[in-house]
């Protein structure tokens, strides 16, 4: 299990990983081995989340999410396998705690009447200056 925040867990059942070929470093071994990882999740097989980080998880995957609903992670910043795979790993837990994060609720607030007027003001004297510099009406 892998732990997302105090009360959010993630069973690592649900992780599909796959090794390709990595481009980058490696040297000689980069033709021979496959360090680079690509992990897989389902997002609807994500059961243990609540809804609502679910439907956040969609919004902010953007375009690492397939028609299928699958979020994919490619990792080839290191040499070894192992450490790719813990970094596709990282960068998952990294997403799901922003969508656990709930989102801050904007309370819509109008101008006061004074920053209206104030703002009326402004403009009145910005157009009298232009005002002051066309050439004289004869």
């Amino acid at each position: 299990m892998l732990e997302i925040s105090n009360d959010l867990y993630l069973d690592e059942r649900h992780l599909q990983f796959q090794f390709v070929r990595a481009s980058g470093p490696g040297g000689q071994n980069v033709n021979k081995v496959s360090t680079a990882v690509q992990m897989r999740v389902r997002i609807d097989d994500l059961t243990e989340l609540p809804q609502r980080v679910r439907d956040r998880l969609r919004e902010l995957a953007g375009s690492r999410l397939t028609n299928d609903g699958e979020i994919i992670f490619d990792a080839q910043r290191y040499r070894t396998q192992e450490r790719n795979k813990q970094d596709a790993i990282e960068r998952l837990l990294a997403l799901l705690r922003k969508a656990a994060e709930r989102k801050k609720f904007r309370v819509k607030t109008r101008p006061s009447l004074s920053a209206k007027r104030k703002r009326v003001d402004t403009k009145k004297k910005r157009g009298d200056v232009k005002k002051m510099r066309q050439r004289p009406m004869d």
